[in-house]
């Protein structure tokens, strides 16, 4: 999978600053610290298997210890994070860094998972899939590096994936029909008829094709080509569909000869399962056979320019747009410090934060709330996946002839923040978001900081001194307290007085694809020309010989599979605590080690709201905790949300039953977390989104509105599949048509005419209605995760929480009697009946309460 970013594509597109926020995932159980402990016993200068312990450090935020190793024989860099987590991971990274936009990082990706010397059949990791317990799999390929991680929770199964990992990085057999199936090809049309036209094929040179219809990842693309154009940043890793072609099966073997070999590898472990079984297998099956070489991949730094530069290219038209006019995109970028510089890169990051993050920013307030543009530019904010970090801001959606005015507004926020500096406030805002960070736990952890330490360990940096959060929010702490003009300084110094700064623009042509399609006729002549009568009969034989490999039936009994006897025969029971308040709102309380947080969640039925206002159920989702409450307007709201909690969210929630397709739950969720000691203050702020939401605020409405119409136009290229899945499934299952209303381009469609109303009034005035059927105590059940310790002052809060809130005047019957009721009683209500119209289901066995 190619992302210029490390990759959730988008959804697993993180960039330093992405990784950063990726340590929030769901809930990780910490048991203790004795995997930790046993880590710092390694000592300096200890050999274990070929490999020389070099670094033992403990980072106690993050309850991990680090061990940095490296290999004798090859020089291979190892790190291992012991920590007490059974959700086991190991990666393993390589330096690519192509001088051409041929896609060779990304072909050769996919080809070496095409089978190995000791597991020959195709696909050995989908192959994996049945035959393992893993937790995740996959590959990546960013702009500089090519990624392989997977993780399990099962010691065998661990050493079943690594050894097929192993021996696909290593050892891949490199087939040449593999190649053409992978990258390229030229076909006949119908492969089995000699007569219709040649055309190119290959899954990455369509995946290319079909990357390059999103008109956001052309313009990230064009920004990073341009802001770092001296070496392999200016191409494009993961390939450029009229310049796939010109790579050969010899130019992929030699890119995999130089560029997968352990000399230029850095492995990464990490969970509870022993360092020593890792070492010995890396050793054994893969590094004793070879011998140390000198890569030549390193990245050089770019040459700063002396005076800004300017750019223009062109894309594809949106049909989607809002306004056919307002179709331009521009961007000023500035390339800022080396990623090896890691306080400075972790001050950059916050600082990117404070200029465009959420409406009380500076850049927020200058280029949103300006109605010039529908959102931000692209790649808004800091960037950090490449050798050096760069920051963007811009907007989108804006008039042709608007450039000059937002560039104009870019330059006088600046000067502005620099002569006012910010609000300490909005500065503990952050750091009080760090501290979350680092508190919460996911049960993806491992992947997260694998992702997290990728780009500054892929050009040398130090990656335990990147895991030193805390001590890098102390020293920041501390320049700020000692030069309280520390962040002004930094503008100046980054953005006002910075000659390598790029302006980007970008404009829609309406023949943009129309010429697009003939490059890529005349790249198909020149290559059909160059084919001799009997090249020409060869590819006729390698379509046919292709057909036949892909319906050929594939031995898997070489590849390693777990048995019975492997795995733990028993699951863990998560004890529960189902409840009634006062009001009669069954309430689940799950004690946990949450390490200081408390999760707080609220499902609210949707079963009384009238069929006419659900189509605008995700648009009011979306405005809820954004429009203000009680006394507090938008933006004191969002500084407070910043201030007292780790994110306020709301979602649709829509969850079919397994066994009666025709029965679902329909619903809003409602998710928060925050640390112990304010779990008073995030309580008040949901009683008052939940009694006093504030929607008169016409002018920011319509702002949410246009970004939301935006931000789903813009997912299209790249989900297209995901609408199409929805779309499919609308007619077969009641829970399929919800999904299609609320997730599908039904919605899309919905938001554009929305964002297209000259009077927005209307529908301004369905959202109290909205509000009257959700947010009261009718409908809803909670969930509360907490400590031991912290539930009985959880329990007395939520309590307060659900008495403060509204309850309907009337008591409503529900409008479609064929979705699940869920029991309010908290006792076992036995089996399942279907014979009547409101289906009961035990409220305690429910996974998605």
């Amino acid at each position: 999978m190619w992302s210029r970013y490390w990759a959730a594509g988008r959804m697993l597109g993180l960039s330093r600053e992405c990784n950063f926020r990726s340590l929030n995932k769901k809930s990780w159980r910490w048991k203790s610290s004795s995997t930790s402990d046993r880590a710092l016993q390694y000592k300096i200068g200890e050999q274990i298997h070929g490999f020389t312990v070099n670094q033992v450090t403990a980072v106690p935020e993050l309850f991990l210890t680090a061990v940095k190793l490296s290999h004798d024989a090859t020089g291979a860099k190892y790190l291992h994070v012991a920590r007490e987590d059974s959700n086991n991971l190991f990666s393993v990274q390589f330096r690519t860094t192509p001088m051409d936009s041929t896609g060779v990082p990304h072909i050769l990706e996919h080809t070496v998972l095409c089978g190995s010397q000791k597991y020959p059949c195709r696909d050995p990791f989908f192959k994996m899939l049945n035959r393992s317990l893993s937790t995740f799999m996959n590959a990546f390929t960013a702009s500089d590096y090519t990624l392989y991680p997977f993780s399990t929770q099962n010691p065998k199964d661990f050493q079943n994936l690594l050894s097929v990992y192993l021996d696909a990085a290593f050892f891949p057999c490199l087939r040449q029909l593999d190649f053409w199936q992978e990258g390229w090809r030229l076909e006949h049309e119908n492969p089995t008829d000699p007569q219709t036209p040649l055309v190119f094929k290959g899954i990455v040179f369509n995946e290319m094709k079909g990357a390059f219809t999103d008109n956001e990842r052309v313009f990230s693309q064009h920004l990073q080509n341009k802001i770092l154009p001296d070496h392999t940043y200016a191409v494009i890793s993961g390939g450029d569909p009229l310049s796939i072609p010109d790579l050969t099966w010899d130019q992929l073997k030699g890119f995999h000869a130089t560029h997968y070999h352990p000399s230029n590898a850095r492995f990464f472990t990490y969970g509870n399962f022993p360092l020593e079984q890792h070492l010995k297998q890396i050793h054994e099956e893969a590094l004793r056979k070879f011998q140390r070489i000198e890569p030549n991949t390193a990245v050089p730094t770019q040459q700063l320019w002396d005076k800004p530069r300017e750019h223009h290219v062109t894309c594809g038209s949106d049909s989607f747009a809002t306004d056919p006019k307002k179709q331009t995109t521009i961007s000023v970028g500035f390339l800022l410090t080396d990623i090896t510089d890691h306080f400075e890169t972790f001050t950059l990051n916050l600082l990117s934060s404070l200029l465009v993050g959420g409406p009380n920013s500076p850049f927020y307030k200058a280029l949103i709330e300006a109605n010039l543009g529908t959102n931000f530019s692209p790649d808004v904010g800091f960037n950090g996946c490449t050798r050096e970090t760069y920051f963007s801001v811009g907007l989108q959606g804006i008039a042709e002839g608007e450039i000059d005015t937002v560039k104009q507004i870019i330059a006088k926020t600046i000067d502005k923040v620099i002569e006012e500096g910010f609000e300490e406030d909005k500065i503990e805002a952050l750091l009080h978001k760090i501290e979350i960070q680092l508190k919460h736990q996911s049960t993806s952890f491992g992947l997260a900081l694998t992702s997290y330490i990728a780009s500054c360990w892929n050009h040398d940096g130090d990656p335990v001194e990147i895991l030193k959060i805390a001590d890098q929010v102390t020293q920041f702490r501390k320049c700020l307290k000692e030069n309280p003009k520390f962040l002004q300084e930094k503008v100046k110094q980054y953005f006002k007085d910075n000659p390598h700064r790029l302006t980007l623009a970008m404009s829609p042509d309406q023949a943009y694809y129309e010429k697009k399609a003939k490059m890529e006729v005349e790249k198909l002549k020149e290559k059909i020309s160059a084919l001799s009568d009997e090249e020409k009969k060869e590819t006729y034989d390698k379509g046919l010989e292709l057909i036949a490999l892909k319906s050929k039936p594939q031995d898997t009994s070489c590849l390693p599979a777990l048995k019975i006897s492997d795995i733990e025969p028993r699951i863990s029971f998560t004890e529960l605590d189902i409840s009634l308040s006062a009001e009669e709102v069954p309430i689940q309380y799950c004690a946990q080690p949450t390490n200081g947080m408390v999760y707080f969640r609220v499902v609210s039925s949707l079963n009384t709201l009238p069929e006419e206002l659900k189509p605008y159920v995700p648009l009011f989702c979306n405005i809820i905790t954004k429009m203000g409450c009680g006394a507090l307007n938008y933006r004191e709201q969002a500084q407070q949300i910043e201030l007292k909690t780790g994110g306020m969210s709301v979602c649709p929630h829509i969850t079919a039953d397994d066994s009666h397709l025709d029965v679902y739950e329909q619903g809003v969720l409602f998710s928060s977390l925050c640390l112990d000691r304010n779990l008073p203050d995030m309580m008040h702020l949901w009683s008052e989104i939940f009694n006093n939401p504030h929607f008169e605020d016409e002018e920011h409405f319509q702002v949410l509105v246009k970004m939301t119409a935006q931000e789903l136009s813009n997912s299209i290229p790249d989900s297209g599949h995901l609408y199409a899945s929805v779309r499919a499934s609308r007619n077969l299952t009641p829970a399929g048509e919800l999904q299609e209303m609320f997730n599908g381009m039904d919605q899309v469609k919905l938001m554009k005419r929305i964002a297209e109303m000259s009077d927005i009034k209307p529908i301004i005035r369905k959202l109290p209605h909205i509000k009257k059927y959700l947010l009261n105590s009718d409908n809803i059940r909670c969930s509360v995760n907490a400590t031991h310790q912290q539930m009985s002052q959880a329990s007395r809060t939520v309590e307060g929480f659900i008495k403060g809130i509204t309850r309907s005047k009337k008591e409503r019957k529900s409008v479609r009697p064929h979705v699940i009721e869920k029991s309010s009683d908290p006792k076992p209500v036995g089996s399942e009946t279907h014979n009547c119209s409101q289906i009961t289901r035990k409220l305690i066995t429910d996974p998605t309460f």
